[in-house]
């Protein structure tokens, strides 16, 4: 299994260039020969002197993803929405639907991929073509629900010295208020 969360708040969770890498660690860490095929990667490239290409880590990753003797793999590519949408061509976010659609593509059996994000439609629009279970959470009342319960939970907590001195009824507020306005986060 191999997981990546991209976060806004650390640049060096946020883009391509960090999703793949990331995965061939997680993949080679758990398995010799997927780790072979990392370490003929990194002998390549100078013992590490020279950074490789896209298209070489693309090609070692789809090498450890087709070792027939694997099991089931699993990616888990958290919070897309995360990625940056900015000018570029393609910007960092495009990047990153491409290399999923590129790892759909490839119809490996033993593959299983999860990609979650809010739905915004650029993503909406590369993802539900490829597809084949799609969840959404983002109205759901459960979803709210536990939002209301965390976000009750840390104001009326007693290692929040300032809260403990607000009135109920602005807890209450601050609390409704987070809650509507978090939009499924």
């Amino acid at each position: 299994m191999g997981y990546f969360y991209f976060d806004f708040r650390d640049v060096n969770k946020q883009h391509w260039r960090d999703l793949v890498p990331s995965l061939l660690i997680q993949l080679s860490s758990r398995s010799n020969p997927r780790c072979d095929i990392l370490s003929r990667l990194y002998s390549m490239q100078d013992s590490g002197a020279r950074q490789p290409s896209d298209d070489l880590l693309i090609r070692c990753l789809q090498e450890m993803l087709t070792l027939p003797d694997e099991g089931p793999t699993y990616l888990i590519i958290d919070a897309v929405d995360e990625c940056p949408n900015i000018s570029g061509i393609p910007s960092p976010r495009e990047r990153v639907l491409q290399f999923v659609k590129e790892l759909v593509n490839l119809s490996l059996p033993k593959l299983h991929i999860c990609v979650t994000s809010r739905p915004e439609i650029d993503i909406r629009n590369i993802l539900e073509p490829l597809t084949s279970c799609r969840v959404s959470l983002h109205d759901q009342s459960g979803q709210k629900e536990d939002i209301e319960k965390y976000v009750r939970s840390v104001v009326y907590s007693d290692s929040e010295p300032i809260m403990r001195r607000w009135r109920k009824e602005d807890k209450d507020l601050v609390i409704e208020t987070l809650t509507e306005r978090a939009d499924g986060m």
